[in-house]
């Protein structure tokens, strides 16, 4: 669904996105991750024909965002950080004149209330815009984002300023999206990213520093490599499991676990196998997703 390559995009001398390459496939949903000035708002304008890029280019569907533009933006879906609204306009007319932008001719009455039921808003969508809470404001960005129907969804930061009620709401909503829709979703929040997307784009400085899924990303770096055991019988378990291959230490902790760290030869198998000797209750990866991005955008490069 969307294929980048040698994305470079200059304000002047500062370069914002730096010969940035990667592929998403139709269907997936990717968390595109990155700290402050990254360069992610960027690419995302970029990748929705919002922006031009200095160099590389960007094909969508198949088709070249720059020389292909009209058949390109007909399958993307944008929802900015803070959507562009009309605050004196009704929901319903406001998605109406969204559809009316994005080409929608034929049943174009039908779309609008689609996308306003897909999006939870039938209950509010006689209301005027400005009166709704920023909650209801984020769906109708959506609802604009889907009212085409695209086959390309780009979400930056759909959830930005939401109370955690809310946060839910538009993180179900995300969810029920999938399969249907390719969705490209930046977030400053990791646990949307764990629970909503199949693979994750780390960049930093404009450049990709990685891609992968969040256990391939756990394998790829030291932070993720370590095992919490719980067990029945301790006594013995330290000498036994410090033993095998690839592991380079195995620290006792209160309550009765063990943290077995481990190294680029990842013997979890073996070690879950040792430790059922001992009545292996509980086998657990330790680092999330924060601990890998951490480790991704305060060290070096891959």
């Amino acid at each position: 669904m969307i294929e980048v390559q040698s994305l470079t995009r200059r304000y002047g001398s500062l370069v914002a996105v730096d010969a940035l390459s990667f592929t998403v496939a139709e269907g997936e949903v990717v968390g595109f991750l990155g700290p402050n000035g990254a360069g992610k708002t960027t690419t995302m304008r970029i990748l929705c024909g919002a922006l031009g890029a200095t160099s590389g280019t960007v094909r969508i569907g198949g088709h070249d965002l720059a020389s292909d533009s009209k058949k390109a933006r007909k399958l993307i879906g944008y929802l900015p950080e803070s959507p562009p609204l009309y605050g004196a306009m009704t929901v319903r007319s406001f998605v109406d004149h969204a559809a009316r932008l994005n080409g929608v001719k034929a049943g174009r009455g039908d779309a609008v209330e689609r996308a306003i039921l897909r999006t939870g808003l039938a209950d509010v969508a006689g209301r005027v815009i400005n009166h709704l809470s920023k909650g209801y404001r984020q769906r109708v960005g959506l609802a604009q984002a889907l009212v085409h129907d695209p086959k390309l969804l780009i979400l930056d930061e759909p959830t930005s300023g939401l109370d955690p009620a809310q946060m839910a709401e538009i993180r179900s909503l995300v969810s029920e999206l999938r399969g249907s829709h390719t969705i490209v979703l930046s977030t400053h929040i990791l646990s949307e990213v764990t629970a909503s997307c199949d693979r994750v784009l780390i960049i930093k400085g404009g450049r990709l520093v990685h891609a992968g899924t969040e256990e391939e990303l756990r394998h790829q770096m030291s932070a993720g490599r370590r095992l919490r055991l719980r067990v029945e019988q301790a006594e013995g378990l330290q000498a036994a499991v410090l033993g095998i291959d690839g592991v380079t230490e195995v620290a006792a902790r209160e309550g009765g676990d063990f943290v077995v760290s481990l190294d680029d030869r990842d013997p979890r198998a073996a070690v879950n196998a040792a430790a059922a000797g001992f009545g292996l209750l509980e086998s657990r990866t330790e680092g999330g997703l924060e601990e890998v991005y951490l480790a991704a955008v305060t060290g070096g490069e891959s």
